[in-house]
């Protein structure tokens, strides 16, 4: 089935934002004292909800790891958010589906203004019909939630129309929640077995494998 809409997380699925997020968290935990010297120790903060990942990886209360949004945002927004990259075959394989007459759209859990910085400042714009992300008051966070509000936005009525491609299981099983399939990808901060656990429908080692299974169309074998 030809699915129209395609739906992309960002981070660790179109831009690997490794260090502009870790250097950001870094800069949190140390207005509370904690020291993390070594970033990839932070790598579990990519892609969920930053609320959650403070309260589970550091036992945060729900008041404090709202606050640490805070001194996150003070690095991320000036420094952080352009400390990302592009993953190579991304540009290329967007501008092949937009020649193939899909509808592209970006759902991430990051907030929507950061997200749109991000997506111009790498020349990916262009290629997105709407670009849907978290609010800055962290209301709308959740990836089922931002998934939701993105198909109100574009107007899917149809979740069968869609699917969404994401690194992690937030993204999947956001997806499912709005009777949606996920393609996973492995390039990103997601492992297999994580994403199998989710459900998701297929995945994608590389993204020449993404593409491939996006423009066949073979969401589902």
């Amino acid at each position: 089935m030809r699915r129209p809409y395609i739906l992309f997380d960002l981070d660790g699925t179109l831009t690997d934002p490794m260090v502009g997020i870790t250097r950001s968290v870094q800069h949190a935990l140390r207005a509370y004292g904690i020291e993390v010297e070594d970033l990839k120790d932070l790598c579990p903060f990519i892609g969920p909800p930053l609320k959650d990942s403070f309260m589970k990886y550091y036992d945060f209360p729900e008041e404090q790891a709202q606050e640490a949004i805070g001194r996150y945002r003070e690095y991320f927004a000036v420094t952080g958010i352009f400390e990302n990259r592009v993953y190579d075959g991304i540009t290329e394989m967007l501008k092949k589906l937009k020649e193939d007459k899909r509808t592209l759209l970006v759902a991430t859990s990051k907030p929507e203004a950061f997200a749109v910085q991000i997506l111009e400042h790498f020349h990916l714009a262009r290629y997105f019909d709407w670009v849907c992300g978290a609010s800055m008051d962290e209301k709308r966070v959740k990836k089922g939630d931002v998934i939701a509000y993105a198909m109100e936005t574009a107007g899917i009525k149809d979740a069968k129309e869609a699917v969404m491609v994401g690194d992690r299981e937030h993204d999947i099983l956001g997806a499912a929640q709005n009777s949606m399939d996920c393609v996973g990808v492995l390039f990103g901060y997601g492992s297999r077995q994580e994403l199998e656990e989710a459900g998701a429908k297929r995945i994608a080692a590389t993204v020449e494998e993404l593409e491939e299974i996006l423009l066949g169309d073979h969401i589902i074998e």
